[in-house]
């Protein structure tokens, strides 16, 4: 059986804005409208993040995503251009450097997201 996530919702407090940042981002396409209360951002052909407004607490998430290193590259130039601080390591300073170790930057949105990019993931069993 072949098991794939289609969508997972992420709490916001501006979703259009949090949405259409990460979509410029990754260079994906978004809507301001989607099924629901939600401003999807449709990151490929199977995986939807719904930005959600609410004034509840909610918890800082992490997402991850794998890209090419033609994409890596393109997106880390995006992320320079807007401005926003990144740095090598889940925690810790704002380096502005990619990890020498996995190759991976962090960055954080606005309403705290963590979001990560790499080009290998350090996460999958080998085999």
């Amino acid at each position: 059986m072949t098991i794939h996530l289609d969508h997972t919702i992420v709490p916001s407090r501006n979703q259009t804005a949090a949405a259409k940042l990460l979509a410029e981002l990754l260079g994906v396409p978004w809507a301001e409208a989607g099924a629901g209360p939600f401003t999807p951002v449709y990151v490929n052909d199977g995986l939807t993040l719904d930005f959600q407004d609410t004034d509840e607490q909610f918890p800082v998430y992490h997402f991850c995503f794998r890209v090419s290193p033609r994409d890596f590259d393109a997106i880390l130039k995006r992320i320079e251009a807007a401005g926003i601080k990144y740095r090598s390591k889940v925690r810790g300073p704002v380096d502005m450097k990619v990890d020498p170790q996995y190759g991976n930057v962090y960055w954080n949105e606005p309403d705290g997201h963590q979001w990560e990019m790499l080009t290998v993931s350090y996460a999958r069993q080998a085999g």
